[in-house]
């Protein structure tokens, strides 16, 4: 096989990659170890920067989410049992977020790719890059018994935190960053209707609350837990309690339960890899970076890692332009290192931590009380969650 452009990973970002690569007349192929299926089952973020919606208007792969998503024009942050909305919208300039989950934008992208007859390899074994740092670079993968070589002029990484991409990147090269929370998110999915329009931030005493949601009708809600904790002894109803106990009364009061239709623990933690690339293996999204989910930034990281190097390769292919290759990574962790800020401070002034409790206590709601109650502070609140502007590659 032959291929201009072999992507690895049929997740969001692979997907979108591959869409907007094809739009301008670019071939690629998309490799992934697991089935359709599986891919769509998995649930993740639903919050949507503005970079991230624009760029999907980009790929022709909109319809859906103009009908189905919900824009968000603000945010609240609870503390001390009140309430302070962001406007997004009035304090960013216009920007706003969309409420459409990963689930559906996946979606979206596979049924676009399928559409146009573009080829998605699944359940392809054994996925490995070769010649990484010669100009004939190649994977080889496992299909129906089969060993295929698929050659092709770059790579794409798209395969995620324990993807074989990153790990071809000689560790004498690779750079790790990392921090590990000593907590997580007990997260609920039901079918009940969101306790309120916007997003819910909560600091309490207890421990963090996030009251979201993925429909008119569906809502996600997640609380602080050790990172000792175990699904299974969550029952639904202590979940429920644990829930109004750290929102502020009047949003708890207002609070419809149900039965969960999904609940996990997720861990946290902040990740970062450099450099982005070898040669012409470049990492896109989680290969490359995790964030703690607070800023809402891991899907939107990812799909600014698209932007970047979709643009790039449009710019080779079109106008010559291989010296911008060795631009990627440096372009792409200017915004990384951003979001990860933002992830991590939103983490530090929402989460409760154990060491030094009482000071610690005591600086979040100083932080809380001066960016809430500064207009310079709500600014720089709304202008990093509505998602910073992409760099252009000049």
């Amino acid at each position: 096989m032959k291929t201009q452009v072999a992507i690895i990973g049929a997740g969001p970002s692979g997907l979108l990659l591959g869409q907007l690569l094809h739009l301008q007349g670019i071939d690629n192929v998309i490799l992934e170890r697991r089935s359709g299926d599986y891919v769509l089952s998995r649930i993740r973020a639903g919050v949507l920067e503005q970079g991230m919606v624009d760029l999907l208007r980009e790929a022709n792969v909109d319809a859906r989410m103009d009908e189905e998503g919900q824009p968000h024009h603000g945010v609240e942050l609870a503390f001390d049992n009140r309430r302070v909305r962001i406007d997004l919208q009035a304090l960013s300039g216009g920007k706003s977020v969309m409420i459409y989950g990963q689930t559906e934008v996946t979606r979206d992208l596979m049924e676009a790719r399928a559409a146009v007859g573009a080829t998605s390899l699944y359940e392809a074994e054994n996925v490995q890059p070769h010649g990484l740092e010669t100009d004939h670079p190649y994977v080889t993968f496992e299909k129906d018994g089969e060993t295929v070589r698929l050659d092709c002029d770059y790579i794409a990484g798209c395969d995620g935190f324990h993807g074989v991409s990153r790990q071809c990147i000689p560790a004498d090269l690779l750079k790790v960053f990392e921090r590990v929370y000593p907590f997580g998110w007990l997260g609920v999915l039901s079918e009940t209707p969101p306790v309120s329009d916007e997003l819910i931030y909560a600091n309490h005493e207890r421990g963090f609350a996030l009251c979201s949601m993925r429909s008119k009708t569906r809502s996600r809600y997640y609380v602080q837990v050790a990172e000792t904790e175990k699904v299974e002894d969550w029952s639904d109803e202590r979940f429920w309690d644990e829930l109004k106990a750290r929102l502020p009364e009047d949003v708890a009061n207002q609070l419809i339960t149900g039965p969960s239709i999904e609940k996990s623990i997720a861990p946290l933690r902040s990740f970062v890899a450099e450099p982005m690339q070898h040669g012409r293996l470049f990492l896109v999204g989680d290969a490359a970076h995790i964030v703690p989910p607070t800023g809402a930034k891991g899907l939107n990281l990812a799909a600014s890692d698209v932007n970047t190097l979709y643009r790039l390769l449009v710019k080779v292919y079109k106008e010559g332009r291989t010296d911008l290759i060795e631009r990627y990574s440096e372009t792409c962790l200017r915004r990384v290192w951003k979001a990860e800020r933002f992830s991590w401070w939103m983490t530090s002034i929402l989460h409760k931590f154990s060491a030094d409790e009482d000071f610690g206590r005591r600086i979040q709601q100083a932080e809380l009380d001066y960016y809430t109650g500064s207009e310079a502070g709500r600014r720089t609140i709304a202008e990093n969650y509505v998602g910073l502007p992409y760099e252009t590659l000049e």
